[in-house]
């Protein structure tokens, strides 16, 4: 009995709590709508659809599209640790970066030597992970991914399957990142491949089987800081009281049900499905939801560069997102985003998934305004006020 008591607490001390500071950074979305690139960009995307139509054609346009990413964050894979940026994504369930053998668009990328990791375990098996505007694609191996960068404090996960790239598309080019750690349910991941995070709840490696993302609001400049992930508890040092749990409707995405939208004059109460996307800077709705909100905020549409304009000094009041029975508001200053040059974008998009899937994704606004706590073990999901500075 001595015995059983004693290795239960040694489990219990294996178990942490870890912090992962992120970085902000302006995505390239809105470096193109800064620039005046983005109509040139769509075209593209438009005419790789269009000569692809059998593999691209039916994807969700928006939710796979990794150019709209913000946040990312450092980790390292292998013995002695090899460092990467990665963007730290909701919305995916696959971890990869690039290998040697990828040379194009790898050629700024820092790139995985299985050679030289003493951990590494060859796996061989191909993959291929399909873009909504082009794809990755490489062989398998297994090696200890650590979340954070070498010589902070991390969270080390041994024995975890990632992917080691041989080929990214022309998207990630000249990107800051290297590759991409999702962190949603292994049901969503390409060949079945457990991901880091649940791979890590496996093995017991954390207090709580939960996570809780912080956003802060957008910086002035890159390399500030974004925010913090915090694995195994509720950060109750950046967020306040938790408001309610809402179950998961799907443990695919972090899946849930939203009962309506609201701004000024507009609302729509019908319920629908919403996932929350760390990986998404705006939020995205069907185009009549959509285009309602902002017409009550005073926005327009832009056709060539599909975004809505709004003044910059604008005060709609919140906008509201009703779950379970509680109201969520977001404040003006979490929807409105400066793109320079004196232009402002109200930070929504028509969103289509096909038919299938969610018909909203709540991306970075509402997880700034709101701590989202990414219960995995109970399958629910946490909000909590943010405690912005």
């Amino acid at each position: 009995m001595k015995t059983l008591i004693l290795l239960a607490l040694v489990g219990l001390a294996s178990a942490a709590v870890h912090q992962h500071k992120i970085q902000w950074r302006e995505s390239k979305k809105m470096e193109m709508i800064r620039t005046g690139a983005y109509p040139a960009y769509l075209e593209y995307q438009r005419n790789l659809r269009a000569a692809s139509p059998e593999v691209l054609a039916s994807l969700p346009q928006n939710v796979n599209d990794f150019g709209d990413f913000e946040y990312l964050g450092n980790i390292t894979i292998g013995t002695p640790d090899q460092s990467f940026i990665v963007v730290l994504d909701t919305g995916s369930s696959n971890l990869w970066i690039p290998g040697p053998s990828c040379s194009t668009n790898c050629k700024t990328k820092s790139k995985f030597d299985s050679s030289k990791s003493s951990t590494f375990v060859k796996n061989g098996k191909s993959w291929t992970i399909q873009y909504g505007s082009g794809d990755a694609a490489g062989i398998l191996g297994e090696d200890t991914v650590r979340f954070g960068a070498k010589g902070e404090q991390q969270l080390s996960v041994p024995s975890t399957t990632f992917g080691i790239a041989s080929k990214i598309s022309a998207d990630f080019k000249n990107d800051a990142t290297d590759g991409i750690l999702g962190l949603a349910f292994t049901s969503l991941a390409v060949d079945g491949v457990v991901p880091p995070l649940i791979n890590a709840m496996n093995q017991g490696l954390l207090d709580q089987n939960l996570f809780t993302v912080w956003l802060e609001h957008r910086g002035a400049l890159n390399n500030v800081g974004g925010g913090v992930f915090t694995y195994g508890a509720i950060d109750t040092t950046n967020c306040g009281p938790i408001v309610a749990y809402q179950p998961l409707s799907s443990a695919t995405y972090y899946q849930f049900k939203a009962a309506g939208f609201k701004l000024g004059s507009y609302s729509n109460t019908k319920s629908v499905d919403v996932i929350s996307d760390t990986g998404t800077s705006f939020l995205g709705g069907p185009q009549a939801v959509v285009d309602g909100l902002a017409k009550a905020a005073g926005a327009t549409y832009d056709d060539w560069n599909e975004v809505y304009f709004i003044d910059c000094k604008a005060q709609p009041g919140t906008l509201d997102i009703t779950i379970g029975s509680n109201t969520y508001s977001i404040q003006p200053i979490n929807y409105i985003v400066d793109a320079g040059n004196g232009q402002c974008l109200f930070a929504a998009f028509p969103f289509d998934f096909g038919g299938f899937g969610p018909s909203w994704i709540l991306g970075d606004p509402f997880i700034r305004q709101y701590c989202n706590i990414y219960d995995i073990g109970q399958k629910r999901m946490g909000f909590a006020p943010s405690l912005q500075k």
